[in-house]
């Protein structure tokens, strides 16, 4: 991505020191950036709430998304990828409701090239 003059910047709900840990445990080279109470997932129509049988599922796992988010909402974000040039312009954006369906890095690196032309 660098040598096709891009910077990779995650967008998290988390507080950031959870976000410093993940970076830490996983080796990250990018930042995290905290999006509190998902407003820019919001804003781009990417903000979920977990429905009851969902929030059940995260109280049973040691995971407590009040505390790991620093609010309450019982939101989250949709995965999603966009490529924004240096104008400010969108020029890729993907997003699945499924959580487990993310973009594909391949297709990133391809529509940085195609940009870069």
């Amino acid at each position: 991505m660098k040598g096709l003059g891009a910077s990779l910047v995650a967008i998290s709900p988390q507080l950031a020191e959870h976000s410093r840990e993940l970076i830490e445990r996983r080796h990250l080279t990018f930042p995290i950036l905290r999006d509190a109470g998902n407003e820019v997932a919001a804003a781009f129509g990417l903000r979920f709430a977990l429905p009851e049988y969902l929030r059940a599922i995260y109280r049973a796992f040691p995971l407590d998304l009040a505390q790991v988010n620093g609010e309450g909402s019982w939101t989250l974000p949709m995965p999603a990828r966009f490529v924004i040039d240096r104008e400010g312009i969108v020029r890729a954006a993907e997003s699945d409701p499924d959580y487990t369906t993310r973009p594909e890095p391949a297709a990133t690196i391809d529509v940085l090239r195609a940009l870069a032309r």
